[in-house]
């Protein structure tokens, strides 16, 4: 078996810190072999610095994903070719640095990672379902576990995916809504899914926003410079248990919680 704790988004140095209060007791409680993360906001509320990755490293995340602030941060082009505990969207169109699939292995473990684009009202990716049957098949040489962040907007476009790769992929976890859904579950073929993991990161704003900021937006449409809400954190994730004879997953379970003393 597999244990893997996927973080959702961490966002901003609120949700660095959170992460860092809470994933020591988590990793006591629950064991986990991998500890994977989407870090496409981790560096100041949007994209990933060295500096920032390191230092999640350090603190317990074993493999990063992104989304579609995959380059928002510039300083990324200075390491995302050679660091190989990172992947960028594999659908994203040919020519960009970055390896569209990772194999994470640990203590005689493989769990292959993939990160995926969705379309809807989220331009300038390719197909993300055929993407998938690309980077499944890679995989597939070396485990038979595979773990898909899969970064979009609807929720249909999530749940399709998750049946259409029902039985190939062990896990389809959603990201980058920022909210957590309560729709976590193993389809027939064995793939766990969970339409959205959630942000890690401040639970008093608008996800993740100095709710002050978007009001104004809202109200004035004004151009306001996004800054991270403060107050109290939050650490949102799945933990997820993996048969390494067949892939499938035998366990998904929702990780919430509120982080007040930060």
């Amino acid at each position: 078996m597999i244990k893997v704790i996927f973080v959702g988004d961490i966002y901003g140095n609120p949700g660095k810190k959170a992460f860092e209060a809470t994933f020591p007791r988590l990793k006591n409680a629950l064991s986990p072999d991998f500890c994977v993360a989407n870090l496409e906001n981790a560096a100041g509320g949007r994209g990933i610095s060295w500096p920032v990755l390191t230092e999640l490293m350090e603190h317990g995340v074993d493999f990063a994903t992104m989304g579609n602030h995959v380059w928002a941060n510039q300083s990324i082009f200075n390491f995302v070719e050679e660091e190989k505990r990172i992947v960028i969207p594999a659908n994203l169109y040919s020519g960009v640095p970055g390896q569209r699939f990772g194999i994470l292995e640990k203590n005689g473990k493989k769990l292959g990672i993939i990160n995926i684009l969705g379309n809807v009202y989220m331009p300038g990716s390719s197909c993300p379902f055929r993407a998938a049957d690309e980077m499944l098949d890679e995989i597939a040489k070396e485990t038979k576990c595979t773990l898909i962040d899969f970064h979009a907007e609807a929720t249909s476009e999530k749940a399709a995916f998750a049946w259409y790769v029902d039985g190939r992929a062990s896990a389809v976890i959603g990201t980058h809504t920022h909210v957590q859904t309560a729709d976590e579950r193993i389809l027939t073929r064995g793939t766990g899914m969970i339409t959205d993991a959630g942000m890690t990161g401040p639970a008093d704003g608008v996800i993740g926003t100095d709710k002050d900021i978007i009001i104004k937006r809202f109200l004035y449409n004004y151009p306001i410079r996004m800054e991270c809400a403060r107050g109290r954190t939050q650490f949102n994730g799945v933990y997820l248990e993996l048969d390494e004879e067949t892939g499938k997953c035998t366990k998904i379970e929702r990780l919430q919680e509120i982080v007040d003393h930060i």
